[in-house]
């Protein structure tokens, strides 16, 4: 669907973001999918869409089961508890739940059994005996994911009983060599026992033309073709007693199993909210639904979400996703997130230390349509928020509102300064609400950012500081500063669903009501704004470091089944060097030889003999230079033009055969689509020392 233009009629939709388990503390691993969900949210509920958001915790399980004996409560007691921390995590990063249940809850037994029974009487559902691995110790049956020893396939140790974060491999708990129950450390033994079985065979070639589409992204719908090209086997739905959950129907010692009931809880919460507030809950959910479903997940748990959800709520006769939006997984400085390193952030640590807009910001510049890992680099993330919000867009902002207080009796102009350039930054909103609609946020941000540049550079033409002086330019320094605080408005709406808290300090400080989407084709004129307050400050990277040191006592403080896990995992042999060697030296004097110089780009081109290349044209204030630049897969040409960036001007020509470049533009970044080019501080003009 395009959204160029909003609807004729508003859009219904529910949206729901993966269930937090209910065995642990919300960390910024979890963030990322209820930020990047919480943004599309915000941005469909600017466009005048009505959305119900919808969450709730995933409670049951032997897990839970095992720690609430641990702590010597009652299992309902444990995730009563954990879901209060998880909601105030989460309010505490604006997350806007319409609802957020739990899976323990009287709706998530009724579809669990009305979508059982429904199956059962369609005959997909067969019973037969298989054996499993039991903890001898602890007396119970183990789940998968609770099982570690070797990897059937490439031998790796501490491998859980499901996959291999090794080599990839799936495989069955049973396969694994030197299996250790991370509950007691005992060896688990075989043992039979009669299980449910859903029949997904017999949804072999729904799910082939189901997830072709369009509801996945590509990469999702190809690695999904791995499981539907070696065909599909029955899936196990239910597990033994002891076990923290719904009884199946029909059964006294039988348990759904937590991926049978867990998706479920979208239903679950939405009906809880529905009857809350009188909406039509089958609207949403029948068949034949004209509403729209949209799941936010993490691509490990796609195989549930995207084959065996969709096959049995077609099963049942209840309609099935809209879209399936699927991220990947984060690292911190580029290694996975690790209680013993620091890097294991929690949501409640992240709040203690920093504002949730500066993550909410950070996020978004990672985010794009596909499901590929982001890295959180803790020097990147505080130069990003300093660059781009305090330096580029609160500035606008800062430096204008000055001069209409202090001048002119806190109001607007009444009329645009520079019509041509208050267009262009309104006709912006069609691109900027499609790439949201998309879910590719860093190329919304990266739109954002550039028209915050031109604003900056608007103002440093203008130089209303220096004009303010001469009364006769006064009418002039009125329009540009009026101009450029509308200008801020439009940066404000187009950054509203990212930044909700520094949107409504905004809304604030121009006397406005909530900024909708279409109030980006209007302008304020003759209107009294109120005195500017600082909205966002410039982070420090030490403190922006403490995020990483680990509190006294954390190494000591992993649960016993992170422990038994260790252990394992400490067994891994390698013969990998890990000792580095340290990069030369160089002295500060060899430091102070380079010389970097604002320059504006006047033209900009790609190279087609060359797949990284572009050809930027660049004014340095008192002549022009041609650089090359391997920025090609994150910057269409035409996006670069008028933007400041930083060269190192001293360089010496280098002779390549698509001609000469001379010189070197500063750019940051991972790589493909992940580069960003260093930007000035604002007020700076081409050809400008940056020291």
């Amino acid at each position: 669907m395009s959204n160029n233009a909003p609807s004729q009629s508003p859009r219904e939709i529910l949206v729901t973001s993966a269930l937090p388990n209910a065995n642990g503390p919300i960390h910024l691993g979890h963030m990322l999918e209820h930020v990047q969900t919480d943004i599309w949210v915000r941005f469909q509920r600017m466009r005048g869409h009505r959305v119900i958001y919808v969450c709730a915790d995933d409670t049951h399980g032997t897990a839970t089961m095992i720690r609430a004996e641990e702590e010597g409560i009652t299992p309902e007691a444990l995730v009563d508890k954990v879901r209060t921390a998880h909601m105030a995590d989460f309010a505490g990063f604006g997350i806007s739940y319409d609802n957020y249940h739990s899976t323990h809850s009287p709706e998530n037994q009724h579809f669990s059994h009305l979508i059982f029974e429904r199956l059962q009487a369609a005959g997909y559902i067969f019973k037969k005996e298989v054996e499993q691995l039991y903890d001898p110790e602890k007396q119970l049956f183990l789940a998968d994911r609770f099982v570690v020893g070797d990897c059937p396939r490439c031998g790796a140790a501490g491998q859980y009983g499901d996959n291999c974060e090794n080599c990839g491999a799936t495989y069955d708990a049973t396969e694994l060599g030197s299996p250790k129950s991370i509950y007691s450390g005992a060896t688990p033994v075989l043992r039979a026992s009669a299980h449910y079985f859903f029949d997904l065979p017999q949804y072999n070639d729904f799910l082939n033309e189901w997830t072709a589409s369009g509801t996945l992204q590509p990469e999702i719908k190809n690695k999904l073709q791995e499981w539907l090209g070696d065909g599909l086997r029955a899936w196990d739905i239910s597990r033994d007693a002891p076990y923290f959950g719904f009884t199946i129907p029909g059964t006294e010692d039988k348990y759904f199993y937590v991926w049978m009931d867990a998706p479920i809880g979208y239903m679950a919460s939405a009906k809880h909210y529905c009857d809350q507030h009188c909406i039509d809950f089958d609207a949403f959910w029948q068949a034949d639904s004209t509403a729209e479903l949209h799941h936010f997940i993490g691509k490990d748990i796609v195989n549930f979400h995207a084959l065996f959800w969709p096959a049995m709520l077609t099963g049942a006769g209840f309609r099935t996703p809209t879209r399936i939006h699927t991220h990947g997984f984060i690292t911190v400085n580029g290694t996975k997130m690790s209680k013993s390193r620091g890097t294991f952030i929690s949501a409640e640590h992240y709040l203690q230390t920093l504002s949730p807009e500066y993550l909410r910001y950070y996020y978004a510049t990672k985010l794009n349509a596909s499901a590929d890992d982001q890295d959180i680099n803790l020097e990147d993330f505080t130069q990003r928020v300093n660059s781009d919000l305090v330096g580029k867009v609160i500035n606008i902002a800062s430096r204008s509102a000055g001069f209409i207080n202090k001048h002119f009796a806190g109001t607007l102009a009444a009329e645009a300064h520079n019509s041509e350039l208050m267009a262009k930054f309104a006709d912006a909103a069609a691109t900027i609400a499609e790439l949201y609609e998309l879910g590719n946020y860093s190329k919304a941000v990266r739109e954002i950012t550039a028209l915050a540049d031109l604003a900056n550079q608007y103002i440093a033409e203008q130089e209303p500081w220096a004009k303010i002086k001469d009364p006769a330019a006064h009418a002039d320094v009125h329009g540009v500063c009026s101009q450029a605080l509308n200008l801020f408005r439009l940066l404000m709406i187009y950054l509203k669903p990212i930044l909700p808290e520094t949107a409504a300090k905004a809304e604030a400080f121009l006397a406005v009501e909530p900024l909708s989407w279409t109030d980006h084709a209007t302008t304020l004129t003759n209107h009294k704004i109120e005195a500017f307050k600082p909205m966002l400050q410039r982070m420090e990277l030490k403190t922006v470091q403490k995020l990483i040191a680990v509190p006294e006592g954390e190494a000591e403080s992993v649960s016993g089944n992170e422990k038994t896990i260790a252990k394992q995992a400490a067994t891994k042999k390698t013969n990998t060097d890990t000792s580095t060697v340290p990069p030369a030296a160089i002295s500060i004097d060899d430091f102070k030889k380079v010389d970097l110089r604002v320059a504006k780009v006047i033209a900009a081109e790609a190279v087609p003999e060359a797949d990284k290349l572009l050809q930027l044209t660049l004014d340095l204030g008192d002549h022009q230079r041609q650089v090359f630049s391997g920025i090609k897969s994150a910057y269409e040409p035409a996006e670069l033009v008028g933007k400041l960036t930083v060269v190192v001007a001293n360089l010496a020509p280098r002779k390549m055969r698509f001609g000469v470049s001379e010189g070197m533009v500063l750019a940051a970044g991972p790589g493909g689509e992940e580069i960003f080019l260093i930007s000035p501080d604002s007020g700076a003009v081409p050809g400008m020392v940056v020291t």
